[in-house]
């Protein structure tokens, strides 16, 4: 491997070393000598990738929205089914936090009770979502007269419900579960609609 493939080796391996300690204990109570050992490396080396372990979290917060977003992006360059948005919008948050429980499960840990720079990162990817969601509902029959101020508190509403269903997703064990919650949220997101 290359200088670079060994350092963004290394890289990834500090981060896969604090999600998988992460599964059990908040990131305020991690050390950056448990991440170190997780990872295989000495703890100055900690230091060439992250500044501290707040700049580590954060880059966890950054991966742990990225899919999502990414996966509503797609949704909005028309791979949701149209008639079918509020199912195709569930199903979307069902697979992202499916395919990536560690970072939801980080995510929904120290959204309400975390570090507070990390809680301020995961309240303004918050916003972010909402503001998007804001644009592309302004362009719906029937809210295109609303005011930003509506559509940004209707947005609010649905992405709020989305992150109750994330966190509901996570603490689903089995396919019943699974169904039920996905079932409760496609009903309250009918009912804010």
């Amino acid at each position: 491997m290359s200088r670079e493939e060994r350092k963004e080796a290394t890289r990834r391996a500090i981060i896969a070393a604090a999600l998988k300690l992460l599964e059990e204990d908040s990131f305020s109570a991690l050390s950056l000598r448990e991440v170190t050992r997780e990872a295989g490396i000495v703890p100055a080396a900690f230091y060439r990738h992250f500044d501290t372990m707040d700049a580590l979290g954060l880059v966890l917060i950054d991966e742990s929205f990225r899919a999502l977003r990414d996966m509503l992006r797609g949704g909005r360059a028309g791979q949701l089914d149209p008639r079918h948005i509020i199912e195709s919008s569930v199903d979307i948050l069902i697979n992202s936090v499916n395919d990536r429980r560690e970072h939801w499960r980080f995510i929904s840990r120290e959204r309400n009770s975390g570090v507070t720079v990390l809680r301020y990162a995961i309240r303004t990817e918050i916003r972010l979502i909402t503001s998007e969601l804001a644009i592309d509902l302004a362009r719906l029959p029937g809210l295109t007269t609303w005011s930003s101020e509506d559509l940004n508190i209707l947005s609010g509403l649905f992405v709020n419900a989305m992150i109750v269903t994330a966190e509901s997703i996570e603490d689903a064990n089995d396919a019943k579960a699974l169904e039920d919650v996905r079932h409760t949220a496609l009903k309250q997101l009918r009912m804010i609609v």
